[in-house]
């Protein structure tokens, strides 16, 4: 292989070129094309485009046998003069210009790669991942990076222009209990003791508002070892702050000024704020969802009092049992939701937890009713007028308690929506989530569990209901949506130690466990605390939804599959019995392996 010499960029393949100028590109080769007659063109790709290089019977004969023997994914560097096309391709970016080479150096030859370097790919994506760095030449991938950097950036800008420090904080921390599995790392030096990589800075960031830095930001990476899905990966990236001498006000505030900032900067969209905001309630009753997507309508209907006289056993057990009954009415949908349609509905309804789906089809003239023999005369008119419905629609009811009623219509609601095609893709709906329930009710133990992280500051109002009544106890937290995915997850933190030691003992913990697992934290409490709160916004899903991606793998540059294997390097893998035995670990083999 050749080496660069004396030839060294002056410019990428995208930038903006002028007639005439000498210029030095570096690059893979997209394709070559030989015409014939000394006529050779070689199309060289960058990260920032493409530019045609152009061999032709002035140039050198050792010259056009070296552009001859170029093929795909080869990487050259080339000097040459910036010349009109005389063939232009006015539809691509450097369309109608061209470089006539005057010196080429072959820098890497390549095999033929396993699948074609191209912008519209066919390739299964399992065999994409195997081959990692060739997927990520192609230029979709290439934009994603790019504009993953380019929202990590503005992070960074703004954040920095309001007097936030970047501080890191540890990878190798204390296990402590925070919603998920952490992944361990045993100690070499500590034998049957372990660090734990980090689900998120959340304690040491509250510690740097007790040490006395007021305005936090990290680009965390963050782990969580739990079953993956398209919008989470084991190891993620968020944009974690924290905040001194604030209440939840000056959170949202600040935080809808990045959202502006960055939408603008990198998208050149106009975000309004401030931004909507719902209690959980709300949005629970009016979409079954805690990340409702707004961009269309189907809210959920309460028409418990309309059909509480309807003689329907299905209707009277759930009223009876302190449960409701609801409905999504979804416009103009008779003709897409035929009857098997609707039974793939009840399967998905029965899925989550319903009983069944009960529907009215108003395909034809006479609606049709699921439950129509349980009708007294003017009954099904009643609900028809009361729903506003319409000839062509359809009415889908799910009754029992609201648990589980308001997820299962939250869910058809969506399912519905993609069916009909009527998410409207262009919008950029963001929605403040607040005062979530800081208790729910485990059925298994029958007993309350926080929802949150044990630091998460209550209401002030309902501080009162802590031991009596803590369905009434709320939490100053607040999520972040847009278009129905979380961004970001936050609150205001306990810093008052009667209240957290109050708060542990709420939860269940016994002194012994508040000392072993949080004791530092506890301590250092003892010495002052400025009230703080903040919030984590995912990096990995704003990038997904600013990029129109589906998934998290299109925007990380080496992610981990379904089962958190990565295909490229295939890790985990073993490893060998040495480094096993410096940790004090033995391999247990399962009965199944």
């Amino acid at each position: 292989m050749e080496t660069m010499g004396n030839l060294r960029r002056t410019n990428y393949c995208g930038d903006e070129f002028t007639i005439g100028s000498e210029v030095v590109v570096g690059g893979f080769v997209q394709r070559v094309r030989d015409m014939g007659g000394n006529l050779i063109f070689i199309v060289l790709r960058d990260r920032t485009g493409n530019i045609q290089l152009a061999f032709n019977d002035k140039t050198d004969k050792s010259l056009l046998e070296k552009a001859s023997s170029c093929r795909s994914e080869y990487v050259l560097i080339a000097r040459g003069i910036v010349q009109e096309r005389s063939s232009k391709n006015l539809k691509i970016k450097n369309g109608d210009i061209e470089i006539l080479v005057t010196e080429l150096k072959i820098l890497a030859k390549a095999q033929t790669p396993p699948f074609e370097i191209t912008n519209d790919t066919k390739t299964n994506e399992e065999l994409r991942l195997k081959y990692r760095y060739l997927d990520l030449r192609r230029e979709p991938l290439q934009q994603n990076i790019i504009m993953r950097h380019k929202i990590a950036q503005c992070a960074r800008e703004y954040y920095y222009s309001k007097g936030f420090l970047e501080i890191e904080t540890p990878m190798m921390m204390k296990s402590t209990p925070e919603g998920a599995r952490d992944y361990l790392i045993p100690s070499r030096v500590h034998n049957g003791k372990f660090y734990a990589l980090p689900q998120s800075p959340q304690i040491y960031k509250q510690l740097l508002m007790v040490s006395g830095y007021d305005k936090y930001i990290q680009l965390a990476r963050c782990f969580r070892d739990e079953d993956l899905r398209a919008d989470r990966q084991p190891e993620f990236t968020q944009i974690d702050l924290e905040m001194s001498f604030v209440d939840v006000e000056d959170i949202l505030q600040m935080t809808e000024g990045f959202v502006n900032y960055l939408f603008k900067k990198v998208l050149n969209v106009d975000i309004p704020t401030p931004l909507p905001r719902l209690t959980y309630t709300e949005a629970m009753e009016r979409y079954g969802s805690d990340k409702p997507d707004t961009r269309f309508d189907m809210e959920i209907q309460n028409i418990t009092d309309i059909v509480k006289g309807i003689d329907f056993v299905v209707f009277k057990s759930a009223i009876d049992m302190g449960g409701s009954v609801r409905a999504i009415i979804c416009k103009d949908s008779a003709k897409i939701l035929t009857r098997k349609e609707i039974d793939k509905l009840t399967e998905q309804a029965k899925g989550i937890g319903a009983k069944g789906l009960a529907y009215i089809r108003w395909a034809d003239e006479v609606p049709n009713c699921s439950f129509k023999k349980f009708l007294k005369d003017g009954e099904l008119e009643n609900i028809l007028s009361s729903l506003n419905a319409k000839q062509g629609d359809v009415i889908l009811i799910v009754a029992d308690k609201n648990k589980v009623v308001l997820p299962t219509l939250g869910a058809l609601r969506l399912t519905v929506a993609k069916k009909l095609n009527i998410i409207d893709e262009t919008k950029w709906n963001f929605l403040w989530i607040t005062e979530f329930p800081f208790f729910e009710y485990d059925e298994d133990t029958n007993q309350y569990v926080a929802m949150h992280h044990p630091f998460t500051m209550p209401l002030d109002e309902c501080i009162q209901y802590l031991d009596t009544a803590p369905e009434k106890v709320f939490a100053k937290a607040y999520d972040l949506v847009l278009n129905g995915i979380e961004l970001s997850s936050g609150s205001m933190r306990i810093t008052d130690y009667e209240l957290q030691q109050k708060m542990f003992q709420s939860l269940g913990l016994t002194d012994e466990e508040i000392e072993a697992k949080f004791g530092f934290l506890v301590e250092a409490y003892k010495y002052g605390a400025p009230p703080h709160g903040g919030l984590g916004i995912g990096l990995d899903r704003l990038s997904m939804l600013m990029c129109g991606c589906d998934s998290l793998r299109d925007v990380i540059a080496f992610p981990k599959v379904q089962n958190a294997t990565e295909l490229m390097s295939q890790c985990p893998s073993p490893v060998d019995k040495e480094a096993l035995d410096v940790l004090g670990i033995d391999i247990v083999k399962s009965e199944e392996e």
